[in-house]
């Protein structure tokens, strides 16, 4: 053999893989497809560069399954074409097609992310993309594609591979056996108590103490068990450690995340670009009187650049009292995704965040107290001053007096059983993960009994 063509098997060649909408309401999961694959792969050898990628794209798209994730990773290869194929037979024999999945799948063959990617990224993060968008990119960039149905799986294949990380988090999602899907997860309550408590704060909405809700454990037939959100390897490997359960689980796969980070409403919304479903965020100043509407939800308006949007707290998130205690005047930050108008709203912001800047006064006119008697003094008609019952003392006008305000200048957020993929918890508020870099022989990936 020439030493040429030696070093061309040699050659390895660094792939990014891309694929999402694989699942449908009735059953698998994206993660759950990456989960095979990894197995598959590892089997081959191949070498993993990073941990695989769940990315909780724009969680406003109508058509989502569940939180509009999409999976990607970046492996090295000696027979990139092999790779591929294998990966392609998987998704394939997973993708729930005959209930509605468009599985979209995409290769790129390079070490470094282009731009256009990330860009593609950004905008998916926050604003609705349609496929043909999706397979326009993919011809204009010359990809490797591979989709079934309509294709919509290309938006968030594109998107995952592409995503640049500011902040991240990570993901152990435990896995069921086949024969167990579909059946009640039964999960020690008091084990996910426990296990929130001794790893707080390095995992985060595990347990909603005041529901008494576990928050970890889907609902759904799909293959997950339990999914516990966390900042490091070794505190998700110790929690796995601490949850009871009698069922025997698959295997586990740890994945880089941005849930947890409030990415998708780090744009700037305005008149422009409030287009139906797209979710940001929007500084104003309020400009009606909140009103409480039927089953408890609050709708007020404010103005910002000139111009003015309807706002809507629904009662499930927690936040309607702050929103129904809001005075004409205050100044806050919103985030949350747009409600396409409707015959009684224009499009309406849907809130999953109220940041109150500063408050009004609250003030109100009283009659005056007699300082003699302390008593109120009684008008004595109209323009006519008052006057004390008692000593006979008058004085001439209202007095104004200062109420309390309800609510402080701070950082309201929804209840934690309201809270989305996406939402930044308290305890990350101001923070950014700087965890170390991918190590590949952690254990960031078991099949149980192997």
């Amino acid at each position: 053999m020439s030493d040429q063509l030696k070093e061309i098997m040699e050659k390895e060649t660094v792939l990014n893989v891309g694929f999402d909408d694989t699942d449908s309401p009735e059953g698998m999961c994206t993660t759950f497809l990456a989960y095979k694959i990894v197995d598959s792969l590892q089997k081959q050898k191949i070498e993993f560069l990073d941990f695989p990628r769940l990315i909780r794209f724009n969680p406003n798209i109508p058509w989502k399954t569940r939180g509009n994730g999409a999976v990607s990773f970046k492996i090295k290869t000696k027979n990139p074409s092999k790779t591929k194929d294998q990966i392609k037979n998987l998704v394939s024999k997973y993708s729930d097609v005959k209930n509605g999945a468009n599985p979209g799948l995409v290769f790129l063959e390079s070490d470094t992310i282009p731009f256009e990617f990330t860009k593609f990224s950004k905008l998916a993060l926050w604003q609705l993309i349609n496929r043909n968008n999706a397979k326009a990119f993919a011809k204009r960039n010359n990809l490797e594609i591979y989709y079934q149905g309509n294709g919509q799986g290309l938006v968030g294949a594109i998107g995952a591979i592409g995503y640049d990380f500011d902040d991240h988090t990570l993901e152990l999602l435990s896995y069921r056996k086949k024969s167990k899907f579909g059946k009640e997860r039964k999960i020690s309550v008091k084990s996910v108590k426990d296990m929130q408590e001794k790893t707080f704060p390095d995992t985060f909405n595990s347990f909603d103490t005041e529901k008494g809700r576990i928050m970890i454990t889907p609902h759904g037939p799909d293959p997950v068990f339990y999914g516990v959100r966390g900042e490091n390897v070794d505190s998700l490997v110790h929690a796995t450690k601490i949850l009871k359960t009698t069922e025997k689980l698959d295997g586990y796969m740890i994945f880089k995340s941005n849930q947890g980070t409030g990415d998708h409403l780090e744009n700037e919304l305005n008149f422009e670009n409030m287009k139906p479903y797209a979710s940001g965020r929007i500084s104003g100043v309020v400009s009606s009187i909140p009103k409480i509407a039927k089953g408890g939800h609050v709708f007020f308006k404010i103005v910002s650049k000139n111009h003015e949007f309807w706002c809507a707290v629904y009662k499930p998130t927690g936040m309607t009292s702050v929103a129904s205690n809001l005075l004409k005047g205050d100044e806050i930050s919103v985030g949350g995704g747009v409600r396409k108008a409707s015959k009684n709203f224009p499009r309406i912001i849907n809130l999953e965040f109220i940041d109150v800047v500063s408050l009004e006064k609250n003030t109100t006119l009283t009659n005056p107290e007699c300082k003699k008697c302390h008593k109120k003094m009684k008008s004595k008609g109209l323009n006519q001053g008052f006057q004390c019952v008692r000593c006979g003392k008058k004085a001439s006008e209202k007095i104004s007096t200062e109420i309390s305000r309800r609510i402080k200048k701070q950082l309201y957020l929804p209840n934690l059983s309201a809270h989305r993929h996406l939402t930044r918890p308290l305890q990350r508020i101001g923070t950014v993960n700087k965890s170390p870099k991918f190590d590949k022989s952690i254990s960031w990936f078991c099949v149980y009994g192997k």
